[in-house]
């Protein structure tokens, strides 16, 4: 407790200030402010809320010696104990903190704002999992790249040029470092992976393992032929929409089993899948190098895998190479057909990814082609002239209801037209 006569820290003094500041606005009702206002607020408040974060993680990065006096694990275990939070998040809260004290160009990117508490989780994870081998001068350069990064992509954007950072700011030895990492990866998954099945009693079996990444794309590229999560009613919530393809995934694993040829189980484990791999000849040859499997599926998808692992698959697997064109494959087609077809559709999934709205990561397979030039305004069904959107964005662009901007990097940013400039009852061309 501080004495009545002896000024407190800082620190604290703060602390008060900003607590009598929000106690000046606790019954202030915002249902009264502007649009424009209540966009600003969220924006300051945000940046206020990354600030005072980052403030008490500083304080959380010194403060061993209050554990210590309370007999407790480490400050994170007494953080939870003393404001009744979860143990896990303050753990991950205190790796953050003494990540924070190690890396200044970070630290001082989420002090002033520039970076939010989840963009800093996402690079102290990326900047901890570079191999030990990589130079400390290597590692800073990356800490630099992914702090700039953060102006202008989201934790899930940040995520995946975090694991490619390596590429940006050490080419020179990005792959042979990547090889080693994802030949290690893959050793080990090959003596952790566990398959359980148990029966729950109730007329069903609860199956739960870990599998290697390149077995999961494979399975995910069966799963994907037997559903179409896409076509979802408009009006139904996030939760509902997870929870109606949890059910179509389980029905077309179930489908996928009975599909299966039991006289050819023996042959190299049933038939193979048909993955679509990029790489170079070179690297297919040589016993160095990775590839990318170009199946894009739902969530954080694990792409990358070793030349050996892709020289294996090319044993049992029909590999689709990722230059497009060849023979059969056309992906220019003119105007000789209004929609993009199967192989289009491919070529679209290696470029895209995911949805090209600003923002949005509903992945490719989920995703719909749309024609840049309206083809009823003579645009061509060629692979330069299409972009994959997901339903709702799809709907957004033919809305006379909205703006879309095309932005440099290739993605669409949406604004709603203010109500007295929207065009009545107009209606845009489909793709």
């Amino acid at each position: 407790m501080d004495h009545p006569h002896q000024p407190s820290h800082p620190i604290r003094v703060a602390a008060r200030e900003i607590d009598h500041a929000l106690k000046t606005v606790a019954d202030v009702n915002p249902s009264f402010m502007t649009t424009p206002d209540k966009a600003a607020a969220l924006r300051e408040l945000a940046l206020l809320e990354a600030r005072v974060s980052e403030l008490r993680l500083r304080v959380a990065a010194d403060a061993c010696d209050v554990a210590e006096e309370h007999g407790a694990r480490d400050v994170g275990a007494w953080t939870a104990h003393a404001v009744r939070r979860r143990r896990a998040d303050c753990a991950r809260e205190l790796r953050l903190a003494l990540a924070l004290a190690d890396r200044p160009v970070l630290a001082a990117a989420v002090r002033e704002g520039a970076v939010n508490l989840d963009q800093a989780h996402v690079i102290a994870d990326a900047l901890a999992a570079l191999p030990g081998d990589v130079d400390a001068e290597v590692v800073d350069r990356a800490e630099v790249a992914l702090v700039g990064y953060a102006a202008d992509f989201d934790p899930t954007d940040l995520h995946r040029l975090g694991k490619r950072i390596l590429d940006v700011v050490a080419p020179e030895v990005a792959e042979a470092v990547e090889a080693r990492h994802l030949a290690d990866l893959e050793a080990s998954a090959r003596q952790r992976m566990r398959l359980g099945l148990r029966a729950c009693g109730d007329g069903t079996t609860r199956i739960s393992g870990l599998i290697p990444d390149a077995s999961a794309a494979r399975l995910a590229t069966y799963l994907h032929a037997f559903t179409n999560p896409r076509r979802e009613p408009a009006e139904e919530s996030t939760p509902v929409k997870r929870a109606r393809y949890g059910r179509q995934a389980a029905a077309a694993f179930c489908q996928l089993l009975e599909a299966v040829a039991p006289g050819r189980l023996p042959l190299h484990g049933g038939d193979a899948t048909t993955l679509v791999v990029t790489m170079t000849l070179d690297s297919l040859r040589s016993k160095i190098g990775t590839a990318t499997l170009g199946n894009p599926g739902p969530g954080d998808s694990h792409d990358r895998i070793t030349a050996g692992e892709a020289r294996r698959l090319a044993c049992t697997a029909n590999l689709v190479p990722a230059v497009l064109g060849a023979k059969s494959e056309i992906l220019d087609l003119g105007r000789s057909q209004r929609l993009y077809n199967r192989s289009q559709r491919r070529a679209m999934g290696l470029r895209d990814r995911e949805c090209r709205a600003e923002g949005c990561h509903v992945p490719a397979p989920w995703c719909e082609a749309h024609h840049l030039t309206p083809w009823s305004a003579g645009g061509r069904t060629d692979l330069d002239d299409g972009v994959l959107l997901c339903s709702r964005h799809h709907h957004h662009i033919h809305d006379p209801a909205y703006d879309a901007e095309h932005l440099l990097e290739g993605k669409f940013r949406f604004h709603r037209k203010p109500r007295d400039t929207e065009p009545p009852g107009s209606t845009t061309d489909a793709s």
